[in-house]
């Protein structure tokens, strides 16, 4: 049996990143990398920039044929995302 005091990496690391608030950049982060592996590397060329903020993802695009065709698709961006 543990000591009240002793805890699991998993469980420092989760306060730590609850603690310092790093979550959301660490999402924004994760996002980003795995952007053009799951959004195809058309839309990734006309991305210029990803934004995630109070839950909210923003995508800035090069592109406004493109930007309504994602405004569309929607629904189906938050699926990959999420299932991600």
């Amino acid at each position: 049996m543990r000591p009240k005091n002793d805890s699991t990496i998993k469980e420092a690391l989760s306060l730590m990143m609850d603690s310092y608030k790093l979550k959301p950049k660490l999402n924004q982060t994760k996002i980003e990398s795995k952007w053009e592996a799951l959004m195809g590397s058309t839309i990734a060329r006309y991305t210029r920039q990803l934004i995630l903020k109070n839950g909210k993802l923003f995508v800035m695009l090069d592109s406004s044929p493109l930007k309504q065709d994602l405004v569309y698709g929607k629904a189906k961006i938050k699926k990959i995302l999420n299932q991600e």
